[in-house]
């Protein structure tokens, strides 16, 4: 590679990796946009392998918005499952490209595409194109491509990473001030309540109306801030605090930012109405969910999760089933503990099964 060339990517490798780290929002404009100038096209495309089968989807481009989706079999969906860049002269003529060309792209001729990501973490491709009057891409263009989608692929990778942990320390700095407010504020409050009824009685006839209205108050006041303090440990606990009651919903927020953090989506299975689970139930539901994919994201290095939320006439059943390495030893395991107590409190029954090959957790309570 010539070393001009080499510093150019450089550069632009080295901008890659700090937006992903200050602004992993807009990192993939930012991929596709010194591509294409490194490239010296026209237009530059980031595709993401959206399913199982390979295909994928635009998810950045250098000019105007691309909404396209590609075909498993296309050379974008090859060049990203085999490694291997494909290069063609004329996008639309390409027996290899031809049959896959999206009605959006077919004013564009000169093509090159090369794998976008790692080794063990595969995004998608890297594409970039040129008008049909402009000329090829050289062998040395598509060098010069593949080497720079390999070291954005690597930082957005890390930005992943930083960015789930990031999230996993939201996630669990929210269920820790949600526990402190309901096993410690809550209790003093009561507490404090509590006393101050003993005070009003044992004084009895030596207050006047006054003092017994002021501690009456007191003792209101008191009521009205667990009130509103459990409010806030349900919207604490709740990723999606727009309804904390509707379990349905907060399952599937859940999932959503677990599948985020994984980097895979997790399998969810439905059974039963989930719309009328009382609140206590609910809430109790969805912190077993949220410690148990926190423990899978965390812990685990799972590729494949299982989600079982069914409910029948006589009980609310969670399961949580991943394939990765179990429940390492030393791990604290106050959560799980935590969850024990819950299903306790409901009557229920709560068991992790952890092995080697993966951990099962059930969470079960009567309705």
């Amino acid at each position: 590679m010539d070393p001009s060339l080499a510093r150019r990517v450089l550069v632009a490798s080295t901008e890659i990796t700090s937006a992903a780290l200050e602004d992993p929002e807009n990192v993939l404009r930012l991929v596709v946009e010194s591509a294409a100038e490194l490239a010296d096209a026209e237009l530059g495309l980031a595709m993401i392998t959206t399913a199982d089968d390979g295909t994928l989807t635009v998810e950045a481009s250098s000019g105007e918005p691309i909404g396209a989706t590609l075909s498993p079999r296309s050379a974008a969906a090859k060049a990203a499952r085999t490694g291997v860049p494909v290069v063609a002269d004329d996008v639309t003529s390409d027996p290899r490209t031809a049959p896959y060309v999206p009605h959006a792209l077919r004013s564009y001729g000169p093509f090159a595409v090369a794998p976008f990501g790692t080794k063990d973490r595969k995004i998608g491709a890297l594409a970039v194109y040129r008008r049909r009057d402009k000329p090829p891409f050289t062998q040395e263009t598509v060098d010069v491509l593949t080497a720079f989608a390999a070291q954005a692929g690597l930082a957005v990778v890390l930005a992943e990473g930083f960015t789930a942990r990031q999230r996993v320390a939201v996630y669990e700095e929210r269920e820790r001030i949600a526990r402190d407010l309901h096993d410690v504020i809550i209790q003093r409050l009561y507490g404090a309540g509590v006393q101050l009824n003993l005070l009003e009685r044992r004084l009895g006839k030596k207050l006047d109306a006054s003092q017994r209205a002021r501690i009456s108050e007191a003792v209101d006041l008191v009521d009205e801030t667990i009130a509103e303090v459990r409010a806030t440990v349900r919207k604490l606990r709740n990723t999606d605090p727009a309804d904390s009651s509707d379990l349905l919903d907060s399952v599937n927020a859940e999932v959503r930012t677990a599948g985020e953090l994984l980097g895979f989506g997790p399998r969810l299975h439905v059974a039963g109405d989930l719309a009328n689970v009382p609140r206590k139930l609910a809430d109790d539901a969805r912190a077993a969910l949220r410690e148990a994919l926190s423990n899978v994201v965390r812990h685990s290095g799972a590729t494949n999760v299982q989600i079982d939320v069914r409910r029948d006439e006589k009980h609310l059943l969670l399961r949580v089933a991943d394939n990765g390495c179990g429940i390492p030893s030393g791990v604290t395991q106050r959560g799980l503990r935590h969850l024990a107590e819950r299903a306790k409190a409901a009557h229920g029954d709560f068991r992790v099964v952890s092995t080697p090959n993966g951990t099962t957790l059930t969470w079960s309570v009567p309705v």
